[in-house]
């Protein structure tokens, strides 16, 4: 279906252009687009590392000056966020009784802000997404749950929470903790991070918007899933499961709407970025597609999210899976040991005294270690997939100059 499929996309639009409908691209002949996307595909680190690095920055610097000119003509803007941050600077430097509040609002702030960030990142495309909830907010809201069990309490003095979890001096014995009182502790961040992750689902929808007002036909890359899926619709029996799926999402959110779309958003869907694209090509209202999005994934979808890992790191629960180690054959007992030992050194962290850092971890830092490789593992592939994807975007950038210069000339 590869190459094929790919064809059949070209010759549809070749039929298009033909018939006056668009004079983009149309220098280009079906072997050259064919020619240049193979082309495109091969620029990666690991094949052409000069050429990639080169077009990388080369797309740095486009879309740096194509930002300054947007900055430029919104000065407006501009000069009105650089007056707040002017005023915040001043207020932050004069001495007064408002500097703890200052303080207090801008811990709060950038630490809203660092969620929102790592949803961004864990939705937006850029070639992949970086698996925030499993590499940060899922660790984070694990941690609260074993110190909220272990503490009886949620009351982490603070500082040094959330950058470390101490246990209160003041031992609660009588109350029980309840999953409720955990999960409004990792509220905020919680639903920063699910409205990151709605930011970062707006790209498709308005890359499809853009295309359909402008009467443009994008490119086979932008759109190819979703023309894909147009074209197979004329042939069902040639539908994969994971196209019927597709079809299943497109026709929910088209033909429900604000409540298909909360659907769709509300449950782990790693079909979404599709309905965000039929959202902007059936030219849905931008609030109708946000505020559902938003709702289904900071409110409904994190509070699913977070019932999970509080109850799958719930103490007697987890303590019944780690004995469960025991039984596996023959490393049952070696592999039983670190996660007991980890457990054991996070309550004696927890209910050490302020003022005294951690206790060396010998044990445990196996597991740390690991899971530090693994952050760093995926973070390094989110970086390169970032580099392979902006130097393909600047290969594609430059054919498309080249074939406007040449459609110029004829």
């Amino acid at each position: 279906m590869g190459e094929t499929s790919a064809q059949k996309r070209f010759q549809r639009k070749g039929s298009k252009q033909a018939n006056g409908s668009s004079m983009i691209s149309s220098a280009q002949t079906l072997e050259e687009k064919l020619a240049e996307k193979e082309e495109r595909e091969k620029i990666v680190l690991w094949r052409h590392p000069i050429l990639t690095v080169h077009y990388f920055l080369r797309e740095c610097g486009v879309l740096s000056v194509e930002y300054m000119i947007k900055l430029w003509n919104n000065k407006k803007i501009v000069l009105l966020i650089a007056m707040l941050i002017g005023g915040y600077y001043a207020a932050h430097k004069t001495p007064g009784p408002h500097q703890p509040l200052l303080q207090s609002v801008a811990k709060e702030f950038w630490w809203c802000a660092w969620w929102i960030w790592l949803g961004i990142l864990s939705s937006v495309g850029l070639g992949t997404g970086l698996h925030t909830f499993l590499l940060y907010l899922g660790p984070h809201i694990a941690s609260v749950t074993l110190a909220a069990y272990s503490c009886n309490s949620v009351e982490f003095p603070s500082p040094p929470y959330p950058d470390d979890i101490m246990c209160p001096e003041e031992e609660v014995v009588e109350k029980e903790m309840s999953i409720f009182n955990i999960m409004s502790k990792v509220r905020l961040e919680a639903f920063m991070w699910g409205a990151g992750t709605a930011l970062g689902e707006l790209p498709p929808y308005f890359m499809a918007r853009g295309a359909r007002l402008s009467g443009h036909d994008p490119d086979d890359e932008e759109m190819a899933e979703f023309e894909e899926l147009q074209r197979l619709k004329e042939r069902p029996e040639d539908m994969s499961f994971i196209d019927r799926a597709k079809l299943s999402v497109e026709k929910l959110v088209e033909r429900v709407g604000f409540f298909g779309i909360l659907a769709c958003a509300s449950i782990p869907n790693p079909l979404f970025d599709l309905a965000g694209i039929t959202c902007g090509h059936f030219l849905v209202p931008f609030w109708t597609f946000f505020g559902a999005t938003l709702i289904g994934k900071a409110v409904i979808k994190m509070h699913i999210q977070k019932m999970f890992v509080i109850i799958a790191f719930n103490e007697s629960l987890l303590a019944r899976a780690v004995g469960l180690l025991a039984f596996v054959p023959i490393i049952g007992n070696k592999l039983e040991q670190p996660f007991k030992t980890f457990l054991k050194k996070q309550k004696q962290k927890f209910h050490r005294r302020p003022g005294t850092g951690p206790e060396s971890q010998d044990g445990a830092n196996i597991l740390a270690r690991i899971f530090e490789k693994l952050i760093l593992l995926m973070i390094t592939y989110f970086i390169v997939s970032i580099i392979n994807s902006f130097a393909q975007s600047y290969h594609k950038r430059k054919h498309k100059s080249e074939s406007e210069k040449k459609l110029a000339q004829d």
